[in-house]
């Protein structure tokens, strides 16, 4: 047996920004060299960012993904770096010729093996995801190559993210050619629930296998996608033997006793099982085991509970989104209620509370609770307020033009839109929106309102888990969290009765079904696309399924025009789920 210490670079790349990402990679494999490791394994193209979408079509960014990871190999050399061994994603491309069908250019999503100043190997993603989140046949070939390189006398192979979750292709070829670790950079967005999925997943591939694998995946967060990181190394057998923490940037190191390998160099083609024929590059980079030493014992990071990685993902979300965006501040609107008391929570634990603008915007509906309750929470966070009544704007408006009903609901909604839309112009603030992903799915938001902004941070949170995340964070907090406030939520604000305060005595519930019965509808309706007949069979109400399903379907229009938020479920409105706006289909019990 051999030992090998291998460095795990769980790290949070910025898309399209290759310089910074290559500055990164140095100074982490200076990290890993001087905890004295023999490989350092960063992620699925970790150059570029991830995901890059319609980039990878033009010709420059490409050239620029092949040219920096040159120039990083050179660096490395130079820098006194070259003896570590480094493995890192990137964009290349296939060589093959245009034909219709194929993504201009031949993009790959690739990986490299650097050392000594070179690109020593080159590999690529074979299989492709095409659900969910995923488009990738719009993106990339397939890659045909399993590269096989011998470290300090053990076998090392290679696969790109989705080829762990596929049956066949490369993971089938190394349990045929034999290896005695396989690595894996991954890009990996989260939904709840995911980690145990993954850590499966790694111990059966590993016994397929027949040897040790690492999967190493990014964190962060990119527009809709946020990354949990939660890198994982298992053995052979697929125990685990360390993992990283959740939601957070971590070098992790894992020293491993691995065969020795004794097999020839060469090119060997294998039956991929899918299909496909795939080539076994194996080239040697260092025939001899190191010297014997004392391994560090190895790490588990402790895991997270449902809600404390629900919350951690959406802190993380806005974090990033402010700060890869080159925002400085953020504003919002308080009212009170328990959504923009979440929103502004979730603000000040990610960007810290000086940089949390909120506005109260009391109408000639509100009430005394919800102006004191929002007044409270600036109070226990320590945001910067303002208050700008509304009631004299609207009065303004409708001396003009007559409006009544959910006209007239819908313009003080407007009104704070503007005026929301307004601070941001004159303060260069993003705006958050405080909708739910109960409300977005039955429309019950108002369009150019209270949907106004930039970025939605609990736009995938069902209300009833908006009530969750609140009674989670007022309990916990995690070292990351920029804000120091042991019970930052009134409780008022949990524990009242839910109301827009657009018309005099208004709840919720009169328009919609009590949340607890409405999340329940709305996950088997939209996350398990369930028919009306399913839903009713389920034991759903059927008058209920007629008409939630009916407003789901109308409010389409709307959730296009909603701003981004990260997903945290499996099937959140935007990537995951594409619906026709103009659609005469309809649901029926009959």
């Amino acid at each position: 047996m051999a030992q090998l210490r291998i460095a795990l670079a769980q790290m949070n790349p910025s898309v399209g920004d290759l310089d910074g990402n290559a500055e990164r990679l140095i100074a982490w494999t200076r990290d890993a060299a001087d905890r004295g490791a023999h490989l350092v394994v960063f992620t699925e193209m970790f150059l570029t960012g991830y995901p890059v979408e319609d980039l990878v079509l033009r010709t420059s960014f490409v050239d620029a993904s092949i040219r920096t990871l040159e120039e990083v190999a050179r660096r490395l050399e130079r820098e006194g770096l070259g003896d570590l061994p480094v493995v890192v994603g990137y964009v290349d491309r296939a060589g093959l010729a245009p034909r219709v069908g194929q993504p201009k250019g031949a993009p790959l999503d690739a990986a490299a093996l650097l050392h000594k100043g070179e690109v020593v190997t080159r590999t690529a993603k074979h299989h492709l995801p095409n659900y969910g989140v995923f488009d990738e046949y719009r993106y990339f070939v397939r890659g045909d190559r399993l590269p096989i390189f011998r470290l300090h006398g053990v076998d090392v192979a290679i696969a790109v993210c989705e080829d762990l979750w596929q049956e066949g292709g490369p993971v089938a070829v190394v349990g045929q050619a034999g290896a005695g670790l396989l690595i894996s950079p991954n890009a990996s967005p989260y939904e709840k629930e995911k980690d145990d999925v993954r850590l499966e997943l790694c111990a059966r591939r590993a016994r397929e296998a027949g040897c040790a694998l690492v999967y190493v995946n990014q964190v962060g967060g990119q527009d809709e996608l946020v990354f949990d990181g939660d890198s994982i190394v298992v053995d052979a057998s697929g125990e685990l033997v360390a993992r990283a923490g959740q939601f957070r940037e971590e070098l992790l190191t894992v020293d491993l006793e691995l065969p020795v390998s004794d097999a020839e160099p060469g090119f060997f083609p294998y039956d991929a099982g899918d299909g496909s024929t795939i080539t076994v590059e194996r080239l040697v980079l260092s025939p001899d085991p190191v010297e014997p030493y004392e391994p560090a014992p190895a790490t588990i990071a402790e895991h997270l509970d449902l809600h404390g990685e629900v919350y951690a993902a959406l802190v993380l979300a806005v974090r990033d989104y402010v700060a890869k965006n080159g925002f400085q501040s953020v504003i919002l609107g308080l009212s009170g209620g328990i959504d923009s008391a979440l929103t502004a929570t979730i603000a000040s634990d990610a960007i810290g509370p000086s940089r949390v603008n909120v506005v109260l915007m009391p109408s000639r509906y509100s009430s005394d609770h919800s102006l004191a309750d929002a007044e409270e929470l600036v109070r226990r966070q320590g945001v910067n307020s303002r208050i700008a009544p509304i009631a004299d704007i609207v009065d303004a408006f409708e001396k003009e033009i007559e409006l009544s009903g959910l006209a007239a609901e819908n313009l003080q909604a407007r009104v704070r839109g503007m005026i929301l839309m307004g601070l941001s112009n004159q303060h260069g603030h993003l705006v958050l929106t405080t909708g739910n992903k109960s409300e977005l799915a039955t429309g019950y938001s108002t369009l150019y309102g209270d949907s106004a902004g930039g970025f939605a941070p609990i736009k995938d949170v069902p209300k009833t888990m908006v009530w969750e995340l609140s009674r989670w964070r007022n309990a916990n907090s995690l070292p990351q969290f920029l804000l120091d406030a042991k019970t930052p939520i009134p409780e008022n604000s949990i524990t009242k009765e839910p109301s827009a305060e657009l018309r005099p005595d208004q709840r919720d519930t009169d328009s919609l079904p009590p949340y607890e019965i409405l999340d329940r509808l709305l996950d088997d309706y939209v996350e398990k696309d369930m028919g009306s007949k399913e839903l009713i069979a389920a034991g759903h109400d059927p008058e209920l399924v007629t008409r939630v399903i009916r407003l789901v379907d109308l409010a389409e229009y709307k959730r296009r025009q909603y701003p981004p938020g990260p997903k945290i479920t499996p099937k959140n409105f935007g990537r995951d789920r594409r619906l026709p706006i103009t659609n005469r289909w309809r649901e029926t019990t009959d």
